[in-house]
């Protein structure tokens, strides 16, 4: 089924006879919901764009690339920096919004700026009873009745399937750079990304890979604060074998390399996403035996490269993790299992949002 507006979307929905599949363009989908397919594709197009005001509204079908477009002709940018994993996960199509916050995905600015969540205005949605739900507005401040914004964002289409978001974005800044340490062992790499961030230089980015004994640092905004931030994030490495990239393409296409966790394309195998404290993640590396890992978020996240069919989570030992396989096969459940009190209340949320229970069933659970 392929709705092209709300109204049709919300009778797909309450006539469905059994489970739903919900797909927007399924660049980036984690598991696997069986059930009949539901497209947003149809629910597509800009219908608000206010440069001046920062404000965005778009149909949740519409494709990333469309928006991203309307943006730059304004130099904006949506600000959480969306990933790209098709090459990672070996998909096609085109990324819309509506699959981008219902996996409210978010790139390495997230540690500066936030996630895409946080950037989230308002929603509409059709829950599964075929309800069609509102809540949010235009403005960042807009608190009222209960926040549903932020509890769409990451649901995985299980809650609802969302028709329309309005974002914030903001102005590209006029500069960027990245500073780039060699060399470190990953527990100084760690630390170093700690330095960094603790100092009050505003990094944008911060993520070490292994294999090519590389971490990252990124600086953005005005040229000139760029160029003296740069000096002096450089000056709290003393020693250390440094090199400095300025130029816009190439520190585009570093960081678009850490966003779409490049390193880990192309090589079979289990990819997971753990995110844990950044004192413990070279030690949970060590543990796990990967084949490969890329850090992110200063240690925050990792990225983490396994042979198939692997059980990361029996793994983690005492390290406080949460561990969702991105992709590849197993018995275990593809999102980390919930605490008892969590689990039940996501539970009684998705009894509440979809009594029947066709709305990507299992997923989640």
């Amino acid at each position: 089924m392929r709705p092209e507006t709300e109204k049709e979307l919300a009778e797909a929905i309450l006539g469905a006879n059994g489970a739903l599949a919900i797909r927007g363009g399924g660049t980036r989908a984690i598991g696997t919901a069986e059930g009949e397919p539901l497209e947003t594709g149809g629910l597509s197009g800009i219908t608000l764009y206010e440069p001046g005001a920062l404000t965005l509204v778009a149909g949740a079908g519409t494709p990333l690339a469309e928006v991203e477009a309307a943006l730059d002709a304004e130099n904006q940018r949506l600000a959480f920096e969306v990933p790209d994993m098709r090459g990672l996960l070996g998909t096609q199509g085109d990324s819309t919004l509506g699959g981008i916050v219902a996996a409210n995905a978010s790139g390495p600015r997230r540690i500066a700026a936030g996630a895409c969540r946080d950037f989230l205005l308002g929603v509409r949605f059709v829950d599964g009873a075929g309800t069609v739900v509102s809540n949010g507005g235009r403005v960042m401040k807009n608190v009222t009745g209960y926040d549903l914004v932020k509890l769409m964002a990451g649901s995985h289409g299980t809650l609802g399937v969302l028709t329309e978001v309005s974002f914030k974005v903001l102005p590209k800044p006029e500069a960027a750079a990245t500073l780039v340490l060699h060399g470190l062992p990953e527990v100084e790499a760690v630390a170093a990304m700690a330095t960094a961030l603790g100092a009050p230089y505003d990094v944008t980015g911060a993520a070490h890979d292994p294999a090519a004994q590389r971490t990252c640092l990124r600086i953005e905004g005005f040229a000139r604060s760029v160029a003296y931030r740069l000096a002096q994030l450089k000056a709290l490495f003393p020693g250390r074998e440094i090199t400095e990239e300025t130029d816009p393409g190439a520190v585009a296409a570093l960081w678009a390399g850490v966003r779409d966790v490049v390193p880990l394309q192309g090589r079979a195998g289990d990819v997971w996403r753990i995110s844990c404290k950044p004192s413990d993640a070279p030690g949970l590396a060590e543990t796990l035996e990967a084949e490969a890992v890329l850090y992110d978020w200063g240690g925050g996240l990792v990225w983490a490269l396994l042979p198939e069919g692997t059980e990361v989570r029996s793994r983690l030992g005492g390290v406080a993790g949460h561990a969702t396989r991105v992709r590849g096969t197993g018995s275990a459940p593809a999102f980390h299992p919930d605490p008892a009190p969590v689990a039940a209340l996501a539970e009684g949320l998705r009894r509440r949002f979809d009594p029947r229970g066709v709305l990507n069933p299992g997923l989640m659970a």
